[in-house]
């Protein structure tokens, strides 16, 4: 499989992947998306920090179809700061515990500036032998974020830290185009917002028989809040919700993978929130076929999306989840494929242009 993506395409991902956005602090991820959203649309934004973008081309008469990301990852919060200057946090969402401990991160301070930390855990010279014999820190709790201060006075007058500031990983986008690999942070879920925005540049100027709109909606990992307040503003008839999902074809027995590298977007016909809407789900993947465009689908005993939001909103919202494959998601680092991508971006973009009301009525 070659390189899938043009350099246009790579740099938004890769604007969307570095930008510091944690649940309620999603700020760098508007600005990234009005960099690349271009011409044709008309945007907004509420004090949610949601991002809605509306194609131009837009009559206001036709069903409304909804594309939605959500633009925050997981993160933290600075919850206080200890006498010896390293930080207590919080967590912004459902991360792997054990996987955070030597972490580098970075700090936002109370003059906006993002400064360097390390996620410690006791050392283990100073471990008694219960502790080194479990599998890593059972709460957050037991963890501390240094950024080097000798004491509390030092981290708050010198390293100008207060508590409130969100804290990230300090990952960079790192492109394998030999392999066509992306490695990096947040693919939960900005390969969604990416998908979006690739989605809705290819159906900018086109005559459909919807409306299209775009949200990258706010705090999504933790408890879908900014979908609540978008889908009473965008009020639609269908939806797409885009994901960065977790792909298990690295831990999984062969039968039951069903969310693979490379071969293609994954439909879940449900986890724990949501049963997507069955005949939506199955046009769907019947559109997939008859295109050949790769797909998989799933179903999942566990996870959590907007499309819970959705599909129970007003009257009932016909509603799927198309999620990109990624590799090791809610931990500091994933990997993810541009394969996939365009995968997802095809399939979004031939099902909004296959849509009407009496195919949106038959579901």
């Amino acid at each position: 499989m070659g390189k899938q993506v043009s350099s246009e395409i790579l740099q938004m991902i890769t604007d969307f992947s570095n930008a510091k956005g944690p649940s309620g602090f999603e700020d760098e991820v508007i600005l990234a998306a009005k960099k690349h959203l271009g011409s044709g649309f008309d945007t907004e934004e509420d004090c949610l920090r949601n991002f809605y973008m509306h194609r131009k081309a837009n009559t206001g008469n036709k069903p409304v179809f909804l594309l939605d990301a959500h633009s925050d990852e997981v993160g933290f919060m600075v919850h206080s700061i200890r006498a010896n200057g390293t930080l207590r946090f919080v967590a912004l969402g459902g991360w792997n515990i054990s996987s955070l401990p030597s972490t580098k991160v970075l700090v936002r301070n109370a003059e906006g500036r993002y400064i360097p930390g390390i996620i410690a855990a006791k050392p283990v010279h100073f471990m008694s032998a219960s502790e080194k014999a479990s599998a890593g820190p059972a709460d957050i709790s037991t963890l501390s974020i240094d950024i080097g201060a000798v004491d509390a006075q030092e981290a708050k007058e010198v390293f100008k830290i207060r508590i409130g500031e969100p804290v990230v990983a300090d990952v960079s986008l790192e492109y394998d185009a030999e392999h066509d690999l992306l490695f990096g942070k947040a693919f939960d879920c900005r390969i969604g917002c990416a998908a979006l925005l690739e989605t809705l540049h290819r159906l900018k100027d086109e005559a459909l028989d919807v409306d299209v709109t775009g949200v990258l909606s706010s705090q999504e990992e933790v408890g879908e809040r900014g979908m609540k307040v978008a889908v009473h503003h965008t009020k639609p008839d269908i939806a797409i919700c885009f994901e960065g999902c977790p792909a298990d074809d690295t831990f999984t027995e062969a039968y039951a993978v069903q969310t693979a590298f490379k071969k293609g977007p994954m439909l879940r016909f449900m986890d724990k929130s949501i049963i997507c809407t069955p005949r939506y789900q199955r046009y769907a993947l019947d559109l997939a076929e008859r295109l050949g465009i790769p797909v998989q689908s799933s179903v999942r005993e566990g996870g959590g999306n907007n499309g819970a939001i959705l599909h129970t909103s007003f009257d009932g919202i016909p509603t799927i989840v198309i999620g990109v494959p990624v590799r090791y998601i809610h931990t500091v680092h994933g990997i993810t494929s541009c394969y996939d991508f365009e995968a997802t971006v095809r399939l979004a973009t031939e099902l909004v242009r296959s849509m009407n009301q009496d195919i949106i009525d038959s579901f």
